[in-house]
């Protein structure tokens, strides 16, 4: 039971929730000892969420998991969880996230609170809506962005916001580019969307093309920005901007000639281009930031 519940919970995707270090971070307090516990805290928290929504949407797609060779393994799908225990124990993490918030900042309480309820609101409907479903995706990574801010107590730069809305759009357009190349595959007829009728691979490559650029503009205009730039005391955050492009254009290659996109925290990882890019762009951060000085 305890391992079922385990797995539905999901802990290989609180990566994601790695972008509540993002502020703290750029904000110098990611290593300070009087603020790390609260930014630890805030990943926590919405560690708790996230596996919390995770549970809540097995169980709203247990009938279409069964029919999907993939997800009939699920521990809701296959029975080896009851629906009368995932519930339950989805609103024991959701409160202890919500909780958690409240106990470090006030305002992260709120932040992990609204996550909560909007992400309930996908799983119960809103993802069947056009677009609004990919927008539901993108709020979470914004939420988490200054929820961390929130914890750290640190003002949190337009420029960084906007970066994380158009990452986040970008990596959710890709995954339903997958799910919709899937489909017009023939695979998975279990699995199919009610929004992937109306989402074309044509119609999202245009709306990828558009968040790409916006992604590598947003980010590099963070970098030069006159509060970035004055905060810092230094221009050289321009000198990560390359690691971002290879990023956002590995991930391309991925989605594109190596069919992945579907799982975007799995197939970032299991990329090693990926991962050592990654690792590169945050070791050039710390550095010109300071923390490895």
């Amino acid at each position: 039971m305890i391992g079922a519940v385990v797995e539905a919970a999901r802990p290989h995707q609180w990566m994601k929730n790695c972008f509540v270090f993002a502020a703290p971070l750029f904000g110098r307090r990611l290593f300070d000892p009087v603020f790390a516990p609260s930014a630890a805290a805030a990943f926590a928290a919405f560690c708790l969420a996230a596996s919390a929504v995770y549970l809540l949407n097995d169980v709203a797609d247990r009938e279409r998991d069964r029919a999907h060779p993939v997800k009939r393994h699920r521990p809701v799908a296959s029975g080896r969880l009851a629906v009368g225990v995932a519930l339950p124990v989805s609103a024991c993490l959701a409160l202890s996230g919500v909780a958690l918030g409240l106990r470090v900042e006030p305002v992260l309480g709120a932040l992990v609170a609204t996550y909560v309820v909007v992400q309930t609101g996908y799983c119960l409907g809103l993802r069947s809506v056009v677009l609004v479903d990919v927008f539901c995706i993108a709020s979470g990574f914004v939420l988490r962005v200054l929820a961390g801010a929130a914890a750290v107590r640190v003002p949190v730069s337009q420029w960084l916001v906007l970066t994380t809305i158009f990452l986040s759009l970008f990596l959710a357009l890709c995954k339903r580019r997958a799910e919709a190349t899937e489909l017009g595959s023939g695979e998975a007829p279990g699995d199919h969307r009610t929004t992937l009728r109306e989402y074309t691979p044509a119609f999202l490559d245009e709306l990828i093309a558009v968040t790409t650029a916006s992604v590598v503009l947003s980010y590099g205009l963070y970098t030069q920005d006159v509060r970035t730039v004055q905060e810092f005391g230094t221009r050289n955050m321009v000198l990560t901007v390359p690691f971002v492009l290879f990023g956002v254009f590995r991930y391309l290659f991925l989605v594109h000639r190596r069919g992945r996109g579907a799982a975007p925290v799995t197939d970032a990882l299991r990329d090693p281009p990926s991962v050592a890019n990654a690792a590169l762009w945050l070791a050039a951060t710390l550095a010109i930031l300071g923390h490895l000085l």
